[in-house]
């Protein structure tokens, strides 16, 4: 990993913290708060951004969807694996502020040219987005997973990684990761698995049939 790059991941890391750690000295409607939640940093973390990072490289991925961009955290461990393998992202986010504020991280990492961003409602922009897909993580509003996956399933192509983001926290999400998960493992073709990293990724692969 680039030091300068590296350097930016710390950056998101430490207003992460920052952010975090004030909400929990917040009182209780301000911890509930769904409109200050979507505002923080919600990020995959370090040890997640590094496996989908290494699994992109791994896996010779050369189109990835991102669907949720929130500042760019994950976008930019995706556009350090499309530079290693000469791919490029499209990431998806209903909020241009968000999106601006990921663009400004890309270009000071140089990888500005890795990433194309879409801007709106995923389930309005998926059905006009052309794959085939090597990629996809899945880390929007969870109630969105489900009808996401059968936008995005026929775009995947043969040996396509699909990751999905809070399979095991927030608590409060879990009837929607539980959902997901009982839905992707039963499409064809589908072999999956959950994995103890960060707040829980299920990590999917979309076989040759």
């Amino acid at each position: 990993m680039d030091p300068a790059i590296d350097a930016i991941l710390a950056e998101y890391e430490e207003r992460s913290r920052r952010e975090w750690s004030g909400q929990l000295e917040g009182s209780a409607s301000v911890r509930q708060s769904a409109d200050v939640r979507d505002r923080m940093l919600l990020s995959v973390g370090r040890e997640a951004g590094g496996f989908i990072n290494a699994l992109a490289k791994a896996s010779g991925a050369r189109r990835v969807l991102e669907l949720g961009t929130s500042y760019g955290y994950s976008t930019l461990w995706f556009a350090e694996a499309m530079q290693a393998t000469g791919g490029k992202v499209v990431s998806l986010d209903v909020a241009d502020y968000k999106q601006a504020h990921a663009l400004e991280q890309l270009k000071r990492a140089g990888l500005q040219d890795r990433v194309e961003f879409r801007t709106g409602d995923a389930l309005e922009i998926l059905p006009g987005i052309e794959g085939p897909f090597d990629f996809v993580l899945l880390d929007i509003w969870k109630d969105l997973y489900l009808p996401c996956l059968e936008l995005f399933m026929p775009k995947l192509a043969p040996g396509a990684i699909v990751v999905a983001d809070n399979m095991l926290r927030p608590e409060s999400d879990r009837p929607h990761a539980l959902a997901y998960r009982r839905a992707i493992r039963a499409k064809p073709g589908i072999s999956s698995v959950l994995l103890p990293l960060g707040q829980g990724l299920e990590v999917s692969r979309f076989e040759d049939l």
